[in-house]
Parts: C-alpha cells; sequence; structure tokens
C-alpha cells in the first residue's frame, strides 16, 4: 500500500530547510532528530528523488529540493489560510498595500514571502519602496506608508510605532573555510579582534558591530568598509578578512564558488530582530490587516514559536 503524505512531513521537512539541521529542526518542532530524519526520507522515496545534500555540520537542499520547498511551503500557507478563515476574503480581492524596507529585509528577507501572498491574493498590488531606516521612520511619522519592515535592533525607540517581532537571528562569525579559526567548534571576541576584519555599513550594520565591543570597538583591526553584502561575502571568502553578521543573510558560498563558514560565538551577542512597523496613529486594518496578519504567521510557523496575539479587526476589501 502507498504511503500518504502528511502535512507533518511537510512541516519537518521545511524545519529541516529553513534551520539547516535535522537537529535544529527537532528543537524548533519539539519532536526527537529521528522524527525529522524519517520524515525527510518518506518524502525522498516517495519523490523518488534526494531532496538535501548531507553535510559535516547540516544539510542544505538539492536543486530538486529547493523546487518542493517551496511548493511544500505553499501548501503549508493554504492549510494556515483556510485554518485562521483567510478564505472569507476573496483571492480576487483588489488594492494596493504600500511597503517599505530596508536594505537587508528587502534582498534577503521579503521577496519569497511576497511570492507567497501573491500567490494567495494576485490581484493585490504591493507598493514597496526601498528606504533606509531614518526615512522610513520619517514615513511612519508622516503615515505616507501602510507598513514598514525593517530591523527593530536599529531602531532606538520602536515603541514609537506599531511594531511586531517577525524574526530573531543569531549573529556568528564569517570566515573562509581556509581560516584558522574554521577548525574552532566555536570562537570568542578577543579571536576576532586579532584578525583583519571586513566590516559592513549599510542598514546600520557599522553601529551593530561596533556594540558587540561597546567603548573597545574602536580597537578592531579593520581591513576594508563595504556597502555591498556581496562584496563582503566575497571578501571573506578568498580569505581578506572575516565578518560578524546574522544567519539571515548567511549563505554557505560566495558568488565566485568558494566556501564559508559560520562559527558561533562565546561571548553574548544581541541578535538582528526584524519586524513590522506600522504608523502609530492608524491601526492597520483591511487588506494591509490581512496582509500583516499572513507575515507575522509566516514567521511563526517557520520558526516555530508563537508570539502574543496582535490584536485583529475586520478586513473589508472595497
Amino acid at each position: 500500500m502507498k504511503d500518504h503524505v502528511t502535512l507533518r512531513q511537510f512541516r519537518y521537512f521545511i524545519a529541516a530547510a529553513t534551520t539547516g539541521q535535522f537537529s535544529a529542526a527537532a528543537l524548533s518542532e519539539h519532536v526527537s532528530q529521528s522524527a525529522i530524519t524519517s520524515a525527510v526520507q518518506s518524502l525522498e522515496k516517495q519523490l523518488k528523488v534526494r531532496l538535501f545534500d548531507r553535510l559535516p555540520h547540516g544539510v542544505i537542499l538539492t536543486a530538486e529540493g529547493q523546487v518542493f520547498f517551496h511548493h511544500a511551503r505553499h501548501v503549508m500557507d493554504s492549510v494556515n489560510d483556510a485554518m485562521r478563515h483567510a478564505s472569507l476574503l476573496p483571492q480576487t480581492a483588489t488594492g494596493t498595500i504600500r511597503l517599505a524596507a530596508t536594505y537587508t529585509v528587502l534582498g534577503y528577507f521579503l521577496p519569497d514571502l511576497l511570492s507567497r501572498f501573491k500567490r494567495s491574493y494576485p490581484q493585490v498590488e504591493i507598493d514597496l519602496i526601498d528606504m533606509d531606516r531614518p526615512a522610513l521612520e520619517r514615513a511612519l511619522a508622516d503615515s505616507t506608508i501602510d507598513l514598514g519592515v525593517a530591523l527593530l535592533s536599529n531602531i532606538e525607540m520602536p515603541q514609537r510605532y506599531g511594531h511586531h517581532l517577525l524574526v530573531r537571528s543569531r549573529r556568528r562569525v564569517w570566515m573562509a573555510a581556509s581560516h584558522p579559526l574554521a577548525r574552532q567548534a566555536i570562537v570568542s571576541l578577543s579571536d576576532v579582534e586579532r584578525c583583519p576584519y571586513i566590516l559592513l555599513t549599510v542598514d546600520d550594520a557599522e553601529a551593530a558591530a561596533m556594540r558587540h565591543w561597546g567603548p573597545a570597538g574602536a580597537a578592531l583591526n579593520i581591513a576594508m568598509r563595504t556597502s555591498s553584502l556581496e562584496a563582503l561575502r566575497g571578501l571573506v571568502a578568498y580569505g581578506f578578512g572575516i565578518s560578524i553578521l546574522s544567519d539571515l543573510v548567511y549563505r554557505p558560498w560566495s558568488l565566485e564558488g568558494k566556501k564559508i563558514m559560520a562559527i558561533p560565538v562565546s561571548d553574548s551577542l544581541a541578535p538582528m530582530d526584524v519586524g513590522l512597523l506600522w504608523p502609530s496613529t492608524r491601526q492597520p486594518s483591511g487588506l494591509v490587516d490581512v496582509f500583516r496578519q499572513f507575515l507575522i504567521h509566516a514567521c511563526e510557523t517557520e520558526s516555530g514559536t508563537s508570539s502574543a496575539p496582535v490584536q485583529r479587526t475586520a478586513a473589508r476589501i472595497r
């Protein structure tokens, strides 16, 4: 008798794909690692393809796995929509959402989420605006945007606006696979201080990096500053220096195909928080609130967490 695919298998597969480790997926889903392994192996057997490449420190999706990953997430999005009665909002609903985002979230966080939302609501227009943090805060104060997605950890007083944490991403040290520190399971900030450092300058990354050391940050051996994350990735991969950045933007390979390692830090580092913001004078409603709830629920589902509920408002699309 042929096995049936279950939503649990989809959920476990998605957890493994997003965490990059079966052990981390098991922790997020509160199950044993063998349950994650069994679910993935069952899917691979039924699909007759290999979904993951197994690596020494985790797993990475194959090309076939990447295709299946997008389908699996769409299935789970549809199920979650149904459970939240989002089907009461017709897929033919029309309207425009004015959404602003900063560099990091626009390039490395939002595109997939926007694509998933558009698959459910194809006629909804997203007026997406690229803004730096000061401009985004001004737009919130002036109520010229409906929603903003930015790094909450860079905003001194997020309570001035309506806000909701979407993702909390740990920071690790990036280095070339050939770097001497890459042989260590964990490194300290003292180890980092002794190495040339590549400093990212966009999205207040420079200020965030200096906060790791406090006043001593000025003593960092900064070899180069760059506003390009892909340039930093290449410089790190070729061994010109190391850098501390979040897992949200981590990729194991540079554009040139060179390996990049991400090693945990023994010292306490503040995570990078990505969140939603909206004008304090205007509670999101209608289509804007539907989109807000979609982002919140999508992020909670993938992280395996549940945050405080956000007050819902009736969705009326005119």
